[in-house]
């Protein structure tokens, strides 16, 4: 497996070998049609193993065929089944399962890049840092033409993608099949994996009352962006502090209550951007628990 993708590097360069053997201890045919079977829940395994679909994925994402055709037209005679049956087998992989593969792979991976010494700086001592982004599947323009500018037109789904910058690995992802569907309507299935002393990292759209609440009564941490419309009290004026590499800092602290009466203190952060965002931002204001 995966053999295509990295035999071009292997004379040249003795680093890829190593990658390659860590991928096939964690991605290998065997460990993933075991895994495959343990974790789907409908689908299950005929002739076309499990394994076999990712090879021909992994084809496809690390540009070694452009499409999944091309991969299989390419290894039909390892397949050993048609055309129509790898596609019935991806349109019936569940999302659960492709967010558990996720999982997994982040699972067996943190080990070996702890064992090898291979974590980075933390971001900051004494906190788990995670980085959550929304992310929409690309290629929409494969769509039918007559459909494309339809206001009403079917969209490609989206996913939340939890990035740990000390490991280098997308850890999590929480993926939606309705491409309509906003960004916040994930947020609870976020909330269940939220641990103390995480350090959570999001953009605006993550900035709900319910949210941050949440993390901050489970005794999370998190560094978000505010939005207009989030409904908080000023109870201190705002104070310059420091000035940044970007622009200089000031912050002040504000209360916001929760749906059940509690009160949550936290600093209000606004910085001066020196040189405006992509956006045209030039003022940002960002709401945190972490301590001072």
């Amino acid at each position: 497996m995966l053999g295509d993708v990295f035999e071009r590097f292997v004379d040249k360069s003795p680093i890829s070998v190593m990658v390659r053997a860590t991928l096939e201890r964690v991605l290998g045919a065997d460990r993933l049609d075991l895994w495959y079977e343990r974790t789907a829940e409908k689908q299950y395994t005929r002739a076309l193993l499990f394994s076999t679909v990712y090879d021909l994925m992994s084809q496809v994402v690390f540009c070694v065929q452009p499409s999944v055709r091309a991969a299989y037209l390419a290894r039909e005679a390892d397949v050993g089944t048609s055309i129509v049956s790898v596609y019935n087998k991806l349109n019936g992989l569940e999302t659960r399962t492709s967010a558990e593969l996720v999982r997994y792979s982040a699972r067996e991976f943190a080990p070996l890049i702890a064992q090898m010494d291979g974590a980075r700086v933390p971001w900051l001592d004494g906190y788990r840092v995670k980085i959550v982004d929304g992310n929409c599947l690309e290629a929409s323009e494969h769509r039918l033409k007559a459909l494309r500018e339809v206001s009403g037109r079917a969209l490609p789904g989206k996913a939340l993608v939890v990035y740990e910058p000390a490991l280098g690995l997308v850890t999590d992802v929480f993926p939606c099949e309705d491409g309509h569907a906003q960004e916040r309507s994930l947020l609870g299935t976020v909330l269940t994996t939220v641990a103390a002393d995480d350090l959570w990292i999001a953009d605006r759209n993550f900035c709900t009352r319910a949210f941050l609440c949440e993390m901050d009564t489970r005794g999370s941490f998190f560094v978000i962006r505010q939005r207009q419309g989030l409904p908080f009290e000023i109870l201190s004026p705002l104070r310059s502090d420091t000035r940044t590499p970007t622009g200089p800092l000031a912050q002040q602290r504000v209360c916001v209550v929760d749906e059940h009466g509690v009160q949550h203190v936290w600093r209000r952060l606004q910085l001066k951007l020196d040189h405006p965002t992509r956006n045209g931002a030039t003022l940002l204001h960002i709401l945190t628990n972490l301590p001072r």
